[in-house]
């Protein structure tokens, strides 16, 4: 999955926007002088005050001075582009379009890179960059909404100070998912803050309220020209970090004693997506099931390249499926995710790419309303299909990029698209599952009787509407903040 963040505390303008009300009140006399020779210093004196402020709301004495400076949109821009190449290479950038292309989340020849570029500088009101130790905030904001935005990532500068995040994020650098939970704890924790110190006016906390909603903190999206645009798995990963990491350290704070216990989060971080969206999980302990996907690519045959090879998790699962299944249903589904290992090829001549999962539902059961599910998709996801086959667990057919094969054995799902079924058995036997049924080719019209071998009939709506027992959902709860 790309990672559309590039850079640490990316403030989110749509935030801004909806706490205006609020912003308000941080005004200060001469604030509306932003175009005369005092807006920087201006700037710079109301930084330190926030600064300080910030600090005795979370507990961090300040360590060191804080580098402070405003930028233009373009000196933004040339930012977020050296960011984007020092972030990953342009190897990890390719293999990032080709998964997201693979898992039907884009179409393909998207423009990503372009399209995040023009997004986050719409979107930037400031920042804070953990390499140059620098806080810097955007030229064109209003007088009114600098303090907010100062509170946000001003935060980002006292975590920087107490846990190096660059280097706390770097532990986990090959497993997006678990970036993405660790980036949902720096951002969530700062959104807090952000609202902490707003209600400090009035005494008050978001610890005082018991059904804080980060989601009415973001404004409307069709404001946003390139945010609004774009597909909804942009959409969603650039606010994941930012709400249901606000819930994650909302539950977080009011479990314990609130700031000053905010170092046991870093110290020990969420572990995955799914541990933020469902906070019990990540005071139960429950991690993540390790998954080894190296049996399956082994089976790949030469003449394809690995482009790479990581982790979904529940958040990436989710948008999956809501792509084609819609959120109720993949709200539904999601939260049975236990753990999962994918891998996105292509072949050395040409563009075909090979998409690989492995997945680990909570149970049998969660793994056959998995499997009933996920073929549903592949058929929404390719309606120009041959060569139909369908057996209890597991379901195939043929494309012009390839076959398509899903099945499931005890509480796994394996997934392939683009392969041949020599490839795919051997990718089975390589993980010691059970030889499949023998193949019963189906028509995929409506209305014909399909023959087995023995000569007893096939009725195919019978295996697509539900001749498949269904047992009892999975007792995670589903929380989804869209």
């Amino acid at each position: 999955m790309e990672k559309t963040r590039t850079f640490i505390a990316a403030f989110c303008l749509l935030a801004v926007a909806a706490l205006s009300c609020w912003g308000q009140q941080e005004s200060r006399p001469g604030d509306q002088s932003q175009a005369s020779g005092t807006a920087d210093a201006e700037f710079l004196q109301a930084a330190d005050e926030v600064l300080a402020e910030m600090s005795k709301i979370l507990s961090l004495p300040i360590k060191e001075p804080l580098k402070k400076s405003v930028r233009s949109r373009e000196e933004i821009r040339q930012f977020l582009v050296r960011q984007m190449h020092e972030d990953k290479d342009d190897a990890k950038r390719y293999a990032d379009q080709k998964a997201l292309e693979a898992l039907g989340l884009i179409p393909k020849g998207y423009p990503l890179d372009q399209k995040l570029l023009a997004l986050l500088t719409e979107q930037i009101a400031g920042l804070y960059d953990p390499k140059e130790r620098e806080f810097f905030i955007a030229d064109w904001t209003q007088p009114a909404e600098q303090r907010v935005i100062m509170a946000h990532e001003l935060t980002h500068a006292l975590q920087d100070q107490y846990f190096h995040v660059e280097k706390w994020e770097e532990e986990v650098k090959s497993n997006d998912d678990a970036q993405l939970a660790r980036e949902s704890l720096l951002e969530g924790s700062a959104t807090i803050a952000m609202v902490d110190y707003l209600l400090r006016k009035i005494g008050k906390t978001t610890r005082d309220i018991s059904d804080f909603d980060p989601s009415l903190l973001i404004g409307d999206v069709n404001d946003s020209p390139e945010l609004s645009q774009a597909p909804m798995v942009i959409k969603d990963e650039i606010t994941f970090p930012y709400i249901p990491g606000a819930s994650f350290v909302h539950h977080a704070l009011k479990a314990w004693n609130g700031w000053p216990d905010l170092h046991r989060l870093f110290e020990n971080p969420p572990a995955s997506t799914q541990q933020i969206l469902h906070p019990d999980l990540y005071f139960r302990g429950v991690m993540p099931a390790r998954v080894d996907l190296s049996p399956v690519t082994k089976a790949v045959p030469p003449g394809w390249k690995k482009l790479d090879e990581n982790v979904l998790g529940e958040f990436a699962i989710n948008e999956v499926l809501k792509q084609f299944l819609g959120k109720e249903r993949a709200n539904e589904l999601a939260p049975s995710w236990t753990g999962d290992r994918y891998a996105i090829y292509q072949r050395d001549s040409g563009s075909q790419a090979l998409l690989l999962i492995r997945l680990k539902l909570s149970d049998e059961s969660a793994a056959t309303r998995f499997f009933e599910a996920y073929r549903n998709l592949l058929e929404k996801k390719d309606e120009k299909r041959t060569a139909v086959s369908r057996r209890r667990n597991f379901f195939s057919f043929n494309t012009s990029a390839g076959g398509v094969f899903l099945r499931c054995q005890g509480d796994e799902c394996l997934i392939a698209e683009g392969t041949t079924p020599d490839v795919f058995d051997a990718m089975t036997r390589a993980i010691h599952w059970p030889p499949a049924p023998p193949a019963v080719p189906e028509s995929d019209q409506p209305g014909i009787t399909v023959m087995r071998r023995d000569g007893s009939p096939v009725n195919p709506a019978g295996f697509r509407y539900g001749a498949l027992p269904v047992s009892s959902r999975s007792s995670i709860p589903a929380y989804s903040p869209y």
